[in-house]
């Protein structure tokens, strides 16, 4: 795939990090991300897995406005996260991943109920919706993360397919 293609697949995945479709990334999309992610799951943001996640979502921010923040504003625009996804992510996804780990962690955690590590793939298909995936991108999301088909997903499995979606991007993604 050529680099224009890239990074035009990569603009799409803004739309993602974009909560509230203002045109911008900001900390105020990764707390309302965790925000709609409580209330989902009827968890207060002052119970540990709250805070977990909340405190998830401005590690996530703060590595994101690390890795793309190119003027310092305090918001990442589509160039921008362009910019920053073509020139460091698509070389180190792993880096990705880690920036992300903190708050999928406490995703994870805030849709457990049973507190073993895992979410039902039924909680993470809730989640994605949540976030603003389409019904039918969630049920296939959350089915494509449940390599073992246990009906469970785990925070390593998150993790790998979170940083694939954003950094690696395939002919037909």
């Amino acid at each position: 795939m050529d680099s224009a293609e890239y990074e035009r697949k990569i603009a799409f995945r803004f739309a993602a990090f974009d909560q509230d479709g203002n045109g911008y990334i900001d900390r105020a999309d990764f707390s309302a991300a965790a925000a709609r992610l409580l209330t989902e799951f009827g968890t207060t943001a002052r119970c540990d897995k709250g805070q977990a996640l909340y405190s998830g979502a401005e590690a996530f921010w703060q590595g994101m406005a690390g890795i793309a923040d190119v003027d310092g504003d305090q918001r990442v625009n589509r160039e921008e996260f362009v910019g920053g996804a073509v020139k460091r992510l698509r070389d180190s996804p792993e880096r990705f991943a880690e920036i992300a780990r903190p708050f999928l962690r406490a995703a994870i955690a805030v849709a457990d109920p049973e507190n073993d590590g895992a979410a039902a793939v039924s909680a993470v298909e809730r989640a994605l919706r949540v976030l603003g995936a389409s019904a039918d991108a969630a049920a296939f999301a959350a089915q494509s993360l449940d390599a073992d088909r246990d009906g469970r997903i785990a925070e390593a499995d998150a993790v790998a397919a979170f940083a694939a979606y954003f950094t690696v991007i395939e002919p037909d993604a």
